[in-house]
């Protein structure tokens, strides 16, 4: 017998991690949720026709409503959230009163605390909730303990990762592959690393550095915001160094940190003539029209360095994933590595392989696990330990 899931969001992850449910998820059914049923349609039905069976059906549920979504969740195992973070509290609150298992793919680490606190209500309620899955936060923070677990002990910990588009066009050298609020969000604000083992805020956009990173060649990495989730407390005082920083074509850092500059980043209303505008959504309007390309093939990257000490001498752990757009199923590189994290999560849930509870997910998967987890998915995990002193 199999599991039934729902997937809110039909989306480019949603489908994705839909797909990967239905794969590797030993689902019975999955129910592919979105307030538009035509997207829901086509989604389901693009899981269907790569899956070869009837496994996924297409549902209208609006997330804005989630106690509307009971009679849904009274009928499936596991839900996995693919809206926006907004939303993910109340979704968070309607898994546990259904004893449902549940993932989201996160984005906002104060909701994500505000979801670790029902943790003991999900215990009761005898479920697993692991919000913040994906490709970062997720993947990267699983990759990094799969480095740290190469030491025997791991002192510091710089985590890179990235989306881009394979064939970069100037002046941008970018493509949206998720939203452009999305991609502001994370230009904004502070991240917050481990430094001298104690957690601290670092302005986003800041920190630039450039790294030849086989085999993409030179990039430039930054700083921005979010992508650690909770992992700094959780290893505050056990790691001296944790960052993580966003990997682009050389010359987007600088581009950006001009927008914000000019002002391009605020929310504050603008007198503009006889009218106000939003800075921020006129950017986000551009921004939409000038790098979105539905054509657009990508890769994405995890690399991770880890320093520490085996065998009683210094020694840096390295773990790296480089994924490509796939045409085989016309999967982006980025929709694989976040909508598949998280379906790997959710699916280790409903078999029971999870304690209950709201787990953050630097204690939901170890990395040995994901590494088990990998080649299934065409994904080959590069490790490598090497003596530094």
């Amino acid at each position: 017998m199999g599991y039934r899931y729902a997937v809110v969001g039909a989306g480019r992850q949603g489908v994705a991690a839909a797909y990967d449910l239905a794969q590797h998820g030993d689902a019975e059914r999955v129910m592919l949720v979105d307030r538009d049923l035509r997207a829901a349609q086509a989604g389901a039905a693009r899981v269907n026709a790569l899956a070869g069976e009837e496994v996924a059906q297409a549902l209208v549920g609006d997330v804005a409503q989630p106690t509307a979504l009971a009679p849904l969740l009274a009928e499936v195992d596991g839900l996995l959230s693919a809206v926006p973070y907004r939303f993910n509290l109340a979704l968070t609150e309607a898994a546990i009163a259904a004893r449902v298992h549940m993932v989201d793919l996160g984005g906002h680490t104060g909701i994500v605390r505000q979801q670790l606190l029902l943790s003991p209500h999900a215990e009761r309620a005898g479920i697993t909730v692991v919000p913040d899955c994906g490709m970062g936060p997720g993947m990267n923070i699983t990759l990094a303990l799969a480095a740290m677990s190469l030491l025997d002990t791991a002192e510091e910990v710089r985590i890179y990762d990235g989306g881009l588009p394979e064939d970069p066009k100037p002046p941008w050298g970018y493509a949206l592959l998720f939203s452009a609020g999305g991609l502001i969000n994370e230009y904004d604000g502070d991240a917050y690393f481990l430094r001298d083992g104690a957690v601290t805020p670092v302005p986003a956009l800041s920190e630039l550095e450039e790294l030849d990173l086989p085999p993409l060649g030179r990039l430039e990495a930054f700083v921005t915001s979010g992508g650690l989730s909770t992992m700094p407390w959780t290893f505050a005082g056990r790691l001296r160094t944790l960052e993580n920083k966003t990997l682009r074509y050389p010359g987007h850092c600088l581009l950006f940190r001009a927008l914000r500059d000019l002002g391009l980043f605020s929310q504050e209303p603008l007198p503009v003539g006889q009218s106000e505008i939003i800075p921020r959504e006129v950017l986000l309007a551009l921004l939409d029209r000038v790098l979105f390309d539905p054509d657009v093939r990508d890769v994405c990257v995890i690399h991770v360095r880890a320093d520490g000490r085996k065998d009683g001498r210094p020694a840096q752990a390295c773990v790296q994933v480089v994924d490509h757009y796939d045409p085989a199923t016309g999967f982006r590189a980025m929709e694989r590595l976040t909508g598949w994290h998280a379906a790997i999560v959710l699916a280790q849930a409903v078999r029971g392989e999870l304690p209950p509870g709201a787990i953050p997910i630097e204690k939901a998967l170890p990395g040995d696990r994901f590494l088990a987890e990998a080649p299934k998915r065409g994904w080959t995990v590069e490790c490598s330990v090497r003596p530094t002193g």
